[in-house]
Protein backbone atom coordinates (compact mmCIF):
# COMPACT_ATOMS: atom_id res chain seq x y z
CA UNK A 1 0.00 0.00 0.00
CA UNK A 2 2.98 2.29 -0.30
CA UNK A 3 2.68 5.16 -1.82
CA UNK A 4 -1.00 5.27 -1.28
CA UNK A 5 -2.76 7.25 1.24
CA UNK A 6 -5.51 5.36 3.45
CA UNK A 7 -8.99 6.21 2.39
CA UNK A 8 -10.33 4.68 5.09
CA UNK A 9 -10.43 6.17 8.38
CA UNK A 10 -9.22 4.21 11.18
CA UNK A 11 -10.03 5.37 14.38
CA UNK A 12 -6.88 4.55 16.26
CA UNK A 13 -5.83 8.08 16.44
CA UNK A 14 -8.23 9.36 19.27
CA UNK A 15 -8.43 12.65 21.72
CA UNK A 16 -10.81 13.65 23.60
CA UNK A 17 -10.82 17.20 25.09
CA UNK A 18 -12.62 19.29 27.52
CA UNK A 19 -13.37 23.08 26.91
CA UNK A 20 -15.22 24.67 29.59
CA UNK A 21 -17.44 27.70 28.06
CA UNK A 22 -18.01 30.37 30.01
CA UNK A 23 -19.31 30.19 33.32
CA UNK A 24 -21.62 32.57 34.95
CA UNK A 25 -24.40 32.76 37.94
CA UNK A 26 -27.27 31.01 36.50
CA UNK A 27 -30.23 33.16 35.84
CA UNK A 28 -34.08 31.32 36.34
CA UNK A 29 -36.57 31.64 33.97
CA UNK A 30 -38.99 32.63 35.97
CA UNK A 31 -37.29 35.46 37.34
CA UNK A 32 -35.61 36.36 33.32
CA UNK A 33 -39.13 36.59 31.60
CA UNK A 34 -42.81 36.19 31.54
CA UNK A 35 -45.25 36.08 28.58
CA UNK A 36 -48.58 36.51 28.39
CA UNK A 37 -48.87 33.04 26.21
CA UNK A 38 -50.93 30.22 27.61
CA UNK A 39 -48.05 28.37 25.86
CA UNK A 40 -44.37 29.70 24.62
CA UNK A 41 -41.26 27.75 23.94
CA UNK A 42 -37.50 29.78 22.52
CA UNK A 43 -35.08 27.38 20.97
CA UNK A 44 -31.64 27.76 19.74
CA UNK A 45 -32.36 26.93 15.47
CA UNK A 46 -29.22 25.68 15.00
CA UNK A 47 -29.15 22.56 18.10
CA UNK A 48 -32.89 22.98 19.15
CA UNK A 49 -31.82 23.51 22.34
CA UNK A 50 -34.60 24.95 24.36
CA UNK A 51 -34.06 28.45 26.25
CA UNK A 52 -37.07 28.91 27.77
CA UNK A 53 -40.66 27.14 27.67
CA UNK A 54 -44.02 27.42 29.31
CA UNK A 55 -46.75 24.87 28.69
CA UNK A 56 -44.27 23.97 25.21
CA UNK A 57 -46.50 20.18 24.96
CA UNK A 58 -49.45 21.25 25.70
CA UNK A 59 -52.03 20.16 22.95
CA UNK A 60 -54.04 23.58 21.60
CA UNK A 61 -55.60 25.09 18.63
CA UNK A 62 -52.62 26.34 16.59
CA UNK A 63 -54.92 28.69 13.45
CA UNK A 64 -52.60 29.46 10.39
CA UNK A 65 -49.59 28.77 11.65
CA UNK A 66 -50.72 25.61 10.41
CA UNK A 67 -49.69 26.82 7.05
CA UNK A 68 -46.24 26.44 7.95
CA UNK A 69 -46.50 22.40 7.51
CA UNK A 70 -48.88 23.06 4.12
CA UNK A 71 -46.06 25.74 2.67
CA UNK A 72 -43.24 23.09 3.18
CA UNK A 73 -45.00 20.15 2.04
CA UNK A 74 -46.25 22.22 -1.19
CA UNK A 75 -42.48 23.50 -2.22
CA UNK A 76 -40.79 20.26 -1.65
CA UNK A 77 -43.89 18.90 -4.27
CA UNK A 78 -42.74 22.07 -6.57
CA UNK A 79 -39.14 20.88 -6.33
CA UNK A 80 -40.35 18.43 -8.86
CA UNK A 81 -42.86 19.98 -10.31
CA UNK A 82 -44.16 23.63 -9.73
CA UNK A 83 -47.86 22.59 -11.38
CA UNK A 84 -50.46 25.00 -12.18
CA UNK A 85 -53.55 24.33 -10.05
CA UNK A 86 -56.94 25.85 -11.67
CA UNK A 87 -59.03 27.16 -8.87
CA UNK A 88 -62.52 25.43 -8.39
CA UNK A 89 -65.47 26.10 -5.68
CA UNK A 90 -63.95 23.12 -3.40
CA UNK A 91 -61.15 25.58 -2.94
CA UNK A 92 -63.15 27.96 -1.27
CA UNK A 93 -62.54 28.71 2.29
CA UNK A 94 -63.79 31.77 4.96
CA UNK A 95 -61.28 34.00 7.25
CA UNK A 96 -58.52 35.44 5.25
CA UNK A 97 -58.20 34.71 1.66
CA UNK A 98 -56.15 36.05 -1.48
CA UNK A 99 -59.42 36.67 -3.12
CA UNK A 100 -58.77 33.96 -5.24
CA UNK A 101 -61.65 33.31 -8.13
CA UNK A 102 -63.23 30.34 -10.13
CA UNK A 103 -60.91 29.42 -13.14
CA UNK A 104 -58.10 31.44 -11.52
CA UNK A 105 -54.42 29.87 -12.53
CA UNK A 106 -51.60 29.84 -10.05
CA UNK A 107 -48.64 28.21 -9.51
CA UNK A 108 -47.86 26.06 -6.14
CA UNK A 109 -45.09 28.82 -5.57
CA UNK A 110 -47.06 31.67 -6.34
CA UNK A 111 -50.13 29.65 -3.96
CA UNK A 112 -47.50 29.26 -1.22
CA UNK A 113 -46.27 33.18 -1.15
CA UNK A 114 -49.90 33.99 -0.96
CA UNK A 115 -50.73 32.00 1.75
CA UNK A 116 -47.70 32.85 4.12
CA UNK A 117 -47.65 36.40 3.18
CA UNK A 118 -51.46 37.26 3.84
CA UNK A 119 -52.57 33.73 5.50
CA UNK A 120 -54.95 33.22 2.58
CA UNK A 121 -56.86 30.23 3.74
CA UNK A 122 -58.35 29.67 -0.22
CA UNK A 123 -54.51 29.55 -1.34
CA UNK A 124 -54.25 26.59 1.37
CA UNK A 125 -57.27 24.90 0.27
CA UNK A 126 -55.95 25.34 -3.59
CA UNK A 127 -52.28 23.83 -2.64
CA UNK A 128 -54.28 20.71 -0.94
CA UNK A 129 -56.55 19.54 -3.62
CA UNK A 130 -54.42 20.76 -5.91
CA UNK A 131 -51.49 18.27 -4.67
CA UNK A 132 -53.16 15.40 -3.01
CA UNK A 133 -56.69 15.61 -4.82
CA UNK A 134 -58.39 16.53 -1.56
CA UNK A 135 -58.14 18.58 1.92
CA UNK A 136 -58.68 15.26 3.98
CA UNK A 137 -55.76 13.13 1.33
CA UNK A 138 -53.47 16.38 2.31
CA UNK A 139 -53.94 16.68 5.82
CA UNK A 140 -52.79 12.54 5.56
CA UNK A 141 -49.60 14.14 4.01
CA UNK A 142 -48.90 16.84 6.96
CA UNK A 143 -49.50 13.78 9.45
CA UNK A 144 -46.77 11.90 7.94
CA UNK A 145 -44.89 14.83 7.69
CA UNK A 146 -45.23 15.15 11.45
CA UNK A 147 -44.00 11.95 12.18
CA UNK A 148 -41.27 12.59 10.52
CA UNK A 149 -40.30 15.15 12.38
CA UNK A 150 -41.30 13.68 15.74
CA UNK A 151 -44.37 16.60 16.28
CA UNK A 152 -45.69 13.45 18.85
CA UNK A 153 -47.94 15.99 19.83
CA UNK A 154 -49.94 17.44 16.71
CA UNK A 155 -52.67 16.25 14.39
CA UNK A 156 -53.82 18.02 11.70
CA UNK A 157 -56.71 18.09 10.04
CA UNK A 158 -56.85 21.00 7.53
CA UNK A 159 -54.41 22.88 5.46
CA UNK A 160 -55.58 25.95 6.62
CA UNK A 161 -56.25 25.89 10.50
CA UNK A 162 -59.28 26.30 10.40
CA UNK A 163 -60.38 24.61 14.09
CA UNK A 164 -61.68 21.64 14.24
CA UNK A 165 -61.18 19.06 17.49
CA UNK A 166 -58.88 17.29 16.01
CA UNK A 167 -56.30 19.90 14.82
CA UNK A 168 -53.90 20.69 16.97
CA UNK A 169 -50.11 21.11 18.35
CA UNK A 170 -47.66 22.23 20.80
CA UNK A 171 -45.47 24.93 20.95
CA UNK A 172 -42.85 22.60 21.13
CA UNK A 173 -43.63 20.74 17.89
CA UNK A 174 -44.59 23.62 16.46
CA UNK A 175 -40.75 24.96 17.04
CA UNK A 176 -39.79 21.73 15.55
CA UNK A 177 -41.35 22.61 12.54
CA UNK A 178 -39.92 26.12 12.09
CA UNK A 179 -36.36 24.90 12.46
CA UNK A 180 -37.17 22.45 9.57
CA UNK A 181 -39.09 25.17 7.42
CA UNK A 182 -36.37 27.53 7.93
CA UNK A 183 -33.53 25.20 6.54
CA UNK A 184 -35.56 25.41 2.86
CA UNK A 185 -34.11 28.43 1.19
CA UNK A 186 -37.46 29.03 -0.98
CA UNK A 187 -39.41 28.82 2.43
CA UNK A 188 -37.14 31.17 4.57
CA UNK A 189 -36.91 33.73 1.58
CA UNK A 190 -41.04 33.90 1.09
CA UNK A 191 -41.41 34.05 4.89
CA UNK A 192 -38.38 37.10 5.18
CA UNK A 193 -40.43 39.28 2.69
CA UNK A 194 -41.95 42.17 3.83
CA UNK A 195 -44.16 42.41 0.30
CA UNK A 196 -44.24 39.65 -2.28
CA UNK A 197 -45.76 40.01 -5.62
CA UNK A 198 -48.09 37.24 -6.60
CA UNK A 199 -48.10 36.39 -10.11
CA UNK A 200 -50.93 34.49 -12.06
CA UNK A 201 -50.75 31.99 -14.81
CA UNK A 202 -54.29 33.14 -15.64
CA UNK A 203 -55.81 35.89 -16.12
CA UNK A 204 -52.64 36.08 -18.41
CA UNK A 205 -50.77 39.03 -16.97
CA UNK A 206 -52.16 39.75 -13.44
CA UNK A 207 -49.71 40.21 -10.73
CA UNK A 208 -51.11 41.06 -7.01
CA UNK A 209 -48.85 42.45 -4.32
CA UNK A 210 -49.29 41.45 -0.39
CA UNK A 211 -47.92 42.89 2.44
CA UNK A 212 -46.98 40.50 5.49
CA UNK A 213 -49.35 40.19 8.60
CA UNK A 214 -45.73 39.63 10.15
CA UNK A 215 -45.54 42.71 12.48
CA UNK A 216 -42.28 42.11 13.48
CA UNK A 217 -40.40 42.06 10.32
CA UNK A 218 -40.34 45.47 10.75
CA UNK A 219 -40.52 45.76 14.22
CA UNK A 220 -38.09 44.00 15.54
CA UNK A 221 -34.28 43.80 14.41
CA UNK A 222 -32.63 40.89 12.90
CA UNK A 223 -36.60 38.87 12.33
CA UNK A 224 -36.14 36.81 9.06
CA UNK A 225 -39.73 35.19 9.10
CA UNK A 226 -41.99 33.41 9.97
CA UNK A 227 -46.09 33.02 10.63
CA UNK A 228 -49.01 34.88 12.33
CA UNK A 229 -52.26 32.59 13.01
CA UNK A 230 -55.91 33.84 14.97
CA UNK A 231 -58.98 32.27 15.10
CA UNK A 232 -61.44 33.11 17.85
CA UNK A 233 -61.20 29.09 19.69
CA UNK A 234 -57.26 29.16 19.09
CA UNK A 235 -56.42 32.69 19.98
CA UNK A 236 -53.88 34.63 18.63
CA UNK A 237 -50.99 32.39 17.32
CA UNK A 238 -47.54 33.63 16.25
CA UNK A 239 -43.82 32.11 15.40
CA UNK A 240 -40.88 34.00 14.40
CA UNK A 241 -37.52 33.57 13.65
CA UNK A 242 -34.82 36.27 14.38
CA UNK A 243 -31.33 35.87 13.88
CA UNK A 244 -28.03 38.50 15.23
CA UNK A 245 -24.39 38.14 15.07
CA UNK A 246 -24.36 34.30 13.74
CA UNK A 247 -27.51 33.75 16.52
CA UNK A 248 -30.24 32.55 14.90
CA UNK A 249 -33.47 31.73 17.59
CA UNK A 250 -37.16 31.08 17.01
CA UNK A 251 -39.97 31.48 19.22
CA UNK A 252 -43.33 30.11 19.21
CA UNK A 253 -46.46 31.19 21.03
CA UNK A 254 -50.11 29.79 21.37
CA UNK A 255 -52.91 31.79 22.94
CA UNK A 256 -50.84 34.90 23.44
CA UNK A 257 -53.34 37.95 23.68
CA UNK A 258 -49.92 40.46 23.36
CA UNK A 259 -47.73 38.55 21.14
CA UNK A 260 -45.40 40.95 19.34
CA UNK A 261 -44.01 42.28 23.03
CA UNK A 262 -44.45 38.42 23.79
CA UNK A 263 -41.81 37.33 21.25
CA UNK A 264 -39.49 40.58 21.31
CA UNK A 265 -39.14 39.78 25.28
CA UNK A 266 -38.07 36.29 24.04
CA UNK A 267 -36.00 37.15 21.59
CA UNK A 268 -34.03 39.72 23.44
CA UNK A 269 -33.53 37.73 26.70
CA UNK A 270 -32.04 34.45 24.42
CA UNK A 271 -29.65 37.10 22.48
CA UNK A 272 -28.39 38.40 25.90
CA UNK A 273 -27.43 35.06 26.89
CA UNK A 274 -26.17 33.32 23.77
CA UNK A 275 -23.08 33.93 21.70
CA UNK A 276 -21.64 32.49 18.40
CA UNK A 277 -18.19 30.45 18.62
CA UNK A 278 -16.01 28.76 16.55
CA UNK A 279 -15.61 25.16 17.28
CA UNK A 280 -11.96 25.44 15.45
CA UNK A 281 -10.68 27.59 18.86
CA UNK A 282 -10.88 24.27 20.99
CA UNK A 283 -9.07 21.88 19.00
CA UNK A 284 -5.56 21.28 19.87
CA UNK A 285 -2.79 21.31 16.83
CA UNK A 286 -2.54 18.00 14.96
CA UNK A 287 -0.08 15.96 13.43
CA UNK A 288 -0.55 13.30 10.76
CA UNK A 289 2.19 10.94 10.38
CA UNK A 290 3.65 10.57 7.10
CA UNK A 291 5.62 7.74 5.63
CA UNK A 292 7.88 8.38 2.44
CA UNK A 293 7.63 11.89 2.47
CA UNK A 294 10.27 14.85 2.51
CA UNK A 295 9.00 15.39 6.01
CA UNK A 296 7.88 13.16 8.67
CA UNK A 297 4.30 14.58 9.25
CA UNK A 298 1.81 17.05 7.96
CA UNK A 299 -0.18 19.49 10.01
CA UNK A 300 -4.22 18.73 10.23
CA UNK A 301 -6.64 21.72 9.93
CA UNK A 302 -10.05 22.24 9.99
CA UNK A 303 -11.53 22.99 6.08
CA UNK A 304 -13.98 25.68 7.14
CA UNK A 305 -15.51 27.26 10.09
CA UNK A 306 -17.74 25.58 12.47
CA UNK A 307 -20.02 27.98 14.14
CA UNK A 308 -21.88 26.97 17.45
CA UNK A 309 -24.82 28.48 19.32
CA UNK A 310 -23.09 28.55 22.83
CA UNK A 311 -25.20 29.97 25.80
CA UNK A 312 -23.72 32.78 28.47
CA UNK A 313 -25.71 31.70 31.57
CA UNK A 314 -25.12 27.73 31.84
CA UNK A 315 -21.99 25.48 31.71
CA UNK A 316 -20.99 24.91 28.15
CA UNK A 317 -18.53 21.67 28.74
CA UNK A 318 -18.25 21.08 24.96
CA UNK A 319 -15.33 17.69 23.85
CA UNK A 320 -14.37 16.58 20.65
CA UNK A 321 -13.30 13.30 19.19
CA UNK A 322 -10.83 13.21 16.05
CA UNK A 323 -11.03 10.33 13.63
CA UNK A 324 -7.95 9.95 11.25
CA UNK A 325 -5.70 7.02 10.02
CA UNK A 326 -2.18 5.89 12.12
CA UNK A 327 -0.59 7.30 9.24
CA UNK A 328 -0.78 7.77 5.74
CA UNK A 329 1.64 7.53 2.85
CA UNK A 330 3.20 10.31 0.53
CA UNK A 331 2.40 12.26 -1.12
CA UNK A 332 -0.32 14.05 0.07
CA UNK A 333 -1.15 17.50 -1.39
CA UNK A 334 -2.69 20.71 0.42
CA UNK A 335 -6.07 20.12 1.24
CA UNK A 336 -6.43 17.00 1.32
CA UNK A 337 -9.03 15.42 3.19
CA UNK A 338 -7.44 13.26 6.45
CA UNK A 339 -9.87 13.06 8.58
CA UNK A 340 -12.85 14.40 10.85
CA UNK A 341 -13.69 16.36 14.31
CA UNK A 342 -17.44 15.58 16.24
CA UNK A 343 -18.02 17.81 18.86
CA UNK A 344 -20.42 17.07 21.51
CA UNK A 345 -21.76 18.79 24.20
CA UNK A 346 -23.59 17.09 27.23
CA UNK A 347 -22.76 13.83 25.42
CA UNK A 348 -25.00 15.09 22.45
CA UNK A 349 -23.25 15.61 19.15
CA UNK A 350 -23.72 18.87 18.20
CA UNK A 351 -21.32 19.43 15.07
CA UNK A 352 -18.87 18.00 12.93
CA UNK A 353 -15.77 19.17 10.46
CA UNK A 354 -13.75 17.66 8.12
CA UNK A 355 -10.09 17.62 9.08
CA UNK A 356 -7.57 18.44 5.76
CA UNK A 357 -3.57 18.84 5.27
CA UNK A 358 -2.39 22.55 5.62
CA UNK A 359 0.55 21.76 3.55
CA UNK A 360 1.65 19.59 1.06
CA UNK A 361 3.86 16.80 1.68
CA UNK A 362 6.02 15.51 -1.37
CA UNK A 363 7.24 12.13 -1.71
CA UNK A 364 10.55 11.33 -1.05
CA UNK A 365 12.88 10.57 -4.04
Amino acid sequence: MKNKFMAVFICAVFFVVCFSGKQKVSTLQKEAISVSAVSAVLVCADSGEVLFEKNSGEKRAIASITKIMTAVIALEYAEKDDKIITFTDEMTAEGSSLYLKKGDKLTITELVKGMMCVSGNDAANAVAVGIAGSKEKFAELMNQKAQQLEMNGSHFVTPSGLDDEQHYSTAGDMAKLCRYAMGNKKFAEIVSKRELTVSYVFPEGKTQVCRNHNRLLSEYDGCIGIKTGFTTKAGRTLTSCAERNGVRLIAVTLCAPDDWNDHKKLFDYGFSITERFDLRNILEPLELPVVGGTADSVRICPKEECPVTVFTDRDNEITYKIFMPHFCYAPIKKGTVTGEAHFYRNNKKIASVSLTAAESNDLLE
